[in-house]
């Protein structure tokens, strides 16, 4: 699964890296520890099939849904993301990119859950494979997102058995293209090649989502052995 991550990618570069021709009026800070239920910018196209950076609830909900969910949904899985009534037709019609600098995964030990970032070798952004939703509740207007996760690559496997989709810029134009065929477009939703990605440990900042410096992605330059 995907609970943490970190957005770092400034707001001109957000539009360079991804095309986009439109972009929220106000800038967004940097994000050191997004966790669910928080807003996250997202890569869209827009009706006029213009690429678009959006804010959105991270935690779907479906245009169907009447009230607040009791959990955020904020994942959603690769192998079954066209089948599962709450992501089957965002997964049809409303896919998105979720841009993202690093994400967290924490390994079990004895002394407790150690957490790692995991990022890409050469530090560049990169994007996860998003889906994204329209609904109304309580008399607002809320865009959502959910990350598609999948299995683990070799990078990730010590840490979790999961991890999400991350999208090569190639694909990009075939995930955001509402024409693309359900086939190609689950055939993207493959682990990342590990030589692409390393993990590093980092302290246990991060596990509060109240924390969001930079503590929360620095590396520990003590880490105690796994235990």
């Amino acid at each position: 699964m995907c609970g943490r991550y970190d957005n770092l990618i400034a707001r001109h570069a957000m539009q360079d890296l991804f095309h986009a021709e439109r972009l929220p009026e106000s800038n967004f800070p940097p994000q050191y520890n997004v966790a669910p239920t928080q807003d996250v910018p997202i890569v869209r196209l827009g009706r006029d099939g213009v690429r678009e950076v959006v804010m959105a609830r991270w935690g779907l909900i479906p245009f169907w849904m009447k009230e607040w969910p009791k959990k955020p949904f904020i994942n959603a899985r690769a192998e079954t993301v066209e089948k599962m009534p709450m992501f089957r037709e965002a997964f049809a019609r409303r896919r998105c990119l979720v841009p993202a600098t690093g994400f967290f995964e924490w390994q079990q030990r004895a002394s407790g859950k150690q957490p790692y970032r995991i990022t890409r070798r050469d530090l560049e952004p990169f994007a996860f494979a998003g889906l994204w939703e329209f609904a109304r509740l309580d008399g607002r207007e809320i865009v959502s997102a959910a990350i598609i996760v999948g299995p683990a690559n070799e990078t990730v496997g010590p840490l979790h058995d999961r991890m999400p989709v991350i999208l090569m810029p190639e694909d990009y134009d075939r995930w955001l293209d509402p024409a693309s065929d359900p086939a190609a477009l689950k055939a993207l939703l493959r682990p990342a090649p590990a030589d692409l990605l390393e993990a590093y440990p980092v302290g246990r900042t991060v596990n509060s989502p109240a924390n969001d410096s930079e503590d929360c992605i620095a590396a520990l330059t003590d880490e105690p052995g796994a235990d």
